[in-house]
């Protein structure tokens, strides 16, 4: 049984009016890649971790301290490196003496931020990348048996490039499915190299004021958590992340592991997110749709058979679509009434 939205229209305008404003703000950054801040909004929107994938000089980076400026909150980059230690990111207990009394006082890392920018985090070896596992799953970190709360909200955008792979690491399986986002930074085409030439300087940074404060930001994510699935909208989500392991589907031939629970409830905040972005009360299949490539891309694993023949994830995925049909049940009534144009 659905039950009605919670999001009214006044508040659905007013969220498509900020959000408008942010990505803005965030195309003034970096030219020509609207769909990529789009899919960076949408995974801040759902509370998500971003692992962002490209090519040196793309503006990856870039994109992240944009990212922060933009939202007036508080971020703090850490050069992933096969020396960082865990303590490095998390914190240390230093030793302070006061009044002839010595003790132990935690020292917080740069975790401790709004946003922490992984930059090259697969460059870092496994046991500093399982830092950040707490981090990333539970908002928090413990050190020496002593819990710490981190900043709400907390987001890891996390960058790694898909060259020059001597000395990396790769992440591991448990960390990579803690990331609701993989998205691939593509080049970009002559006519915005050009309008960057014009436009930008060698080492000066785009000035970005900020369009949202960390409430609003906190507002917002609400409001995405707010957003209706129908129930069929969530059998949809279901059918598909179950179809993608071995057995469940023709199209899942070739693939060794499937995606997990968390690649679910990570699809359905998405969409959500996707649908407030739209100006919808409801989320619907285009929705899920829409954000099922950087949601379930680095959580399938194809075996050695299925990597030698070419075939890739985004491709089980593409066929996962064309064979798992959505619902022949209508969605709501109320779906078409919630938009906001």
């Amino acid at each position: 049984m659905n039950t009605p939205p919670i999001l009214s229209q006044e508040e659905l305008g007013c969220a498509m009016q900020k959000l408008r404003a942010l990505a803005a703000a965030m195309n003034q950054v970096l030219f020509g890649q609207k769909d990529l801040i789009e899919l960076v909004l949408i995974g801040v929107l759902a509370r998500g971790h971003i692992l962002l994938e490209g090519l040196p000089g793309l503006g990856k980076t870039e994109l992240v301290k944009g990212l922060s400026r933009a939202l007036d909150i508080t971020a703090r980059r850490v050069q992933f490196t096969p020396d960082l230690l865990p303590g490095d990111i998390t914190g240390t207990p230093v030793l302070q003496e006061r009044d002839g009394t010595k003790n132990f006082i935690f020292q917080e890392g740069p975790v401790f931020a709004n946003i922490m920018l992984a930059d090259e985090i697969n460059r870092a070896s496994p046991k500093t990348q399982s830092a950040l596992l707490e981090a990333m799953q539970e908002r928090r970190v413990t050190v020496m048996g002593e819990t710490h709360a981190l900043p709400s909200p907390f987001f890891v955008l996390a960058t790694q490039n898909p060259i020059e792979l001597e000395g990396t690491f790769p992440l591991p399986e448990a960390q990579l499915d803690r990331f609701l986002f993989k998205i691939n930074v593509n080049r970009t085409p002559a006519d915005v190299l050009a309008r960057i030439v014009l436009n930008r300087e060698m080492g000066v940074e785009p000035e970005i004021s900020p369009v949202l404060n960390a409430q609003e930001l906190q507002e917002l994510m609400q409001m995405a958590r707010n957003v209706a699935i129908p129930e069929v909208v969530a059998d949809y989500i279901g059918r598909l992340v179950n179809a993608t392991h071995p057995g469940e589907s023709e199209a899942s031939g070739g693939v060794k592991y499937g995606a997990s629970p968390r690649a679910a409830l990570g699809l359905a905040a998405a969409a959500k997110a996707r649908a407030l972005r739209h100006g919808r009360a409801f989320c619907s299949f285009e929705d899920v749709q829409a954000v099922i490539h950087p949601v379930l891309e680095h959580r399938i694993l194809l075996n050695h058979t299925a990597r030698l023949d070419g075939q890739t994830p985004a491709a089980v995925i593409n066929r996962l679509v064309r064979e798992i049909p959505a619902q022949n049940k209508p969605l709501p009534d109320s779906l078409a009434a919630a938009k906001i144009h």
